[in-house]
């Protein structure tokens, strides 16, 4: 499976939000992209500043990568599995799908 990322799907990640599971969602967009719409709870650290802070995450927590529309966080998802995270996804389709999923979360 190397080079393979799961992924999680906008569905299945509201689910298990509104059921009360706590996976760590990680945000790797920009601050400005944050501001603008957010998956509750999820937790900013842009990809370009991930390098010097990656020590701030859990190795052993279940995390899920987010970004836009799911590029960035494809490559945070392989970098983390590469850097010994042991359960980490990519969020398929990014905020933007996420916000179809919970109308809460504004398109942009």
């Amino acid at each position: 499976m190397q080079g393979d990322i799961q992924n999680i799907s906008a569905g299945q990640l509201k689910e298990r939000l509104d059921a009360g599971d706590e996976p760590v969602v990680l945000d790797v967009r920009e601050r400005w992209e944050f501001d603008l719409a957010r998956i509750e709870g999820s937790r900013l650290i842009p990809m370009s500043e991930l390098g010097e802070r990656v020590t701030e995450l859990d190795p052993a927590a279940e995390t899920v990568v987010v970004c836009h529309h799911g590029s960035r966080s494809a490559y945070v998802t392989r970098a983390l599995q590469r850097a010994g995270f042991e359960s980490v996804s990519n969020l398929e389709g990014g905020l933007d799908a996420y916000s179809f999923a919970d109308e809460s979360v504004p398109r942009y």
